[in-house]
């Protein structure tokens, strides 16, 4: 283990969208650390079966099935993490969702489910997150974005979700400068990861996409993760960019 990373053994992280992908392995990589791992998720076996596999490595772990996208579900995350642990030191804000078709196409219970998840849903569990650590001597957020967020990729039907990232990409600017402002120690950064092989990126496209390069693994956004944590508390890193070797935009 890195030894900068010693200093988070029997921290407590919480990880929102756990069941596949970028959360899965973050969970995993966070636990082999030695933190105490709280994972959230609409899929119960699956958030079972994932706490199952890390407490087999030793580690201590928490299964929280909660959907998201009723707002009571975010608050209710952190009030069962509290009674169990105690407050956060780490949160991953990763849950997410994306139905891929041209604005004029979208049904509204696709905007709105997108809208409450991927807005709504990581802002609530933000302003949980900056109520629970604003008396720790160090605690990080790291919010999953998207490239998405940083630019429009024309064709595909992503417009809508591009737009939902890009709002949540300036909302995280917004609240680092108000956590600066307040002389918090709080750290908060944003991932935005391009093409991950993902079971989400494949629900998405809605159909089993043909890579013309290589693409990322959840793994390496997990790594990404582990290499903000060690960092020393002075430093703040705001954005990362993540892309694949070949990914041109």
């Amino acid at each position: 283990m890195n030894d900068r990373l010693k200093r988070w053994k029997g921290k407590v992280a919480l990880v929102t969208g756990a069941t596949s992908g970028i959360g899965y392995a973050t969970a995993e990589a966070l636990a082999g650390v030695g933190m105490k791992v709280a994972i959230t998720g609409r899929r119960s076996e699956r958030l079972e079966a994932l706490k199952e596999r890390l407490e087999s490595s030793g580690a201590e772990a928490l299964a929280l099935t909660a959907d998201q996208s009723i707002p009571e579900a975010n608050h209710k995350i952190f009030q069962r993490l509290r009674d169990h642990w105690g407050p956060l030191d780490v949160l991953i804000n990763n849950a997410g969702v994306a139905h891929r078709s041209k604005i004029a196409d979208l049904e509204e219970h696709q905007l709105q489910t997108m809208f409450d998840v991927n807005l709504r849903a990581a802002t609530l569990c933000l302003q949980e997150a900056v109520k629970e650590m604003r008396e720790k001597e160090e605690a990080v957020i790291i919010n999953i974005g998207s490239m998405s967020g940083h630019r429009l990729v024309q064709g595909g039907g992503g417009a809508f979700y591009a737009g939902i990232k890009s709002a949540f990409r300036v909302m995280t600017d917004g609240l680092r400068y108000e956590l600066a402002e307040e002389k918090s120690r709080i750290k908060l950064c944003m991932i935005s990861p391009g093409l991950v092989d993902t079971e989400f990126h494949k629900i998405a496209a809605g159909e089993q996409p043909e890579y013309q390069f290589t693409p990322l693994q959840g793994s390496d956004i997990a790594d990404a993760v582990l290499y903000i944590l060690s960092t020393s508390p002075t430093v703040q890193i705001s954005d990362m960019m993540i892309r694949c070797t070949r990914q041109m935009t």
